[in-house]
């Protein structure tokens, strides 16, 4: 799982310092708005020929680390 999370990159000077693939100008952000849209990892993996498959596996594995650290607090109504 390591090995996957080390293909995601930050470089300030590249979309703003967002989570990236490997260096390359592909944004953890955008892979996962296209899953969520529906589009399949062939799709993409199609669409975006510098990617691989581990490259979609590694910004699920990221997403899933950043959900996980999250606290959810109950609110109570005043």
């Amino acid at each position: 799982m390591e090995n996957l999370l080390r293909r995601i990159t930050f470089n300030p000077e590249v979309l703003g310092g967002k989570p990236l693939i490997r260096g390359l100008r592909i944004s953890v952000e955008m892979i996962l708005e296209l899953l969520a849209k529906g589009a399949t990892g062939q799709e993409i993996l199609e669409d975006y020929p510098d990617l691989e498959p581990d490259d979609l596996r590694a910004a699920l594995l990221y997403a899933h680390h950043l959900v996980a650290g999250e606290s959810v607090v109950d609110r109570v109504a005043a």
